[in-house]
């Protein structure tokens, strides 16, 4: 595959994913890109999550609630899906890739990979005042706030 031409606006995209750790959605992505690029527009912003995933620089998570997320880090892990909140979580755990395995030994075929979520209660919605509770992406704040540079939520 040639190499993409160089574009700000993808590399603003994907700083600003790179500091969030709550999978923001397309649209949390985009209004936030746009407090730095006014000019930037949604379409584009769907077009180069579409080529930073295809490119395996940052992952997209489809967690059957029809809204697709997009997560920074794209080493090997879980997310868990808040059914409370709605937030998406990671989950740090031991690799459980031996199910691939597992999968085979029932399958005449050949399996690929897998891709599993969880799904449960978060730990904001667990607290006792339930701080994520109804609010989108569980972090605590409306969807559509930006966090300040290097908070990591």
């Amino acid at each position: 595959m040639a190499a993409r031409k160089h574009s700000r606006q993808r590399d603003s995209i994907k700083e600003f994913l790179m500091t969030r750790e709550d999978h923001p959605t397309a649209d949390v992505i985009y209004r936030n890109v746009r407090q730095r690029s006014p000019s930037i527009s949604l379409g584009t912003v769907y077009r180069n999550l579409t080529l930073l995933a295809q490119d395996g620089e940052i992952s997209r998570l489809n967690l059957g609630d029809g809204v697709d997320r997009f997560d920074g880090d794209t080493s090997p892990h879980y997310h868990l899906l808040c059914e409370k909140c709605g937030g998406v979580v990671d989950l740090e755990m031991e690799d459980i890739s031996s199910v691939l395995e597992k999968a085979a030994a029932h399958f005449d075929g050949h399996v690929a990979g897998h891709v599993t979520y969880f799904y449960g209660t978060c730990g904001r919605c667990t607290e006792p005042e339930g701080l994520g509770a109804g609010l989108p992406g569980g972090t605590g704040l409306p969807e559509d706030t930006a966090l300040p540079e290097g908070s990591g939520a």
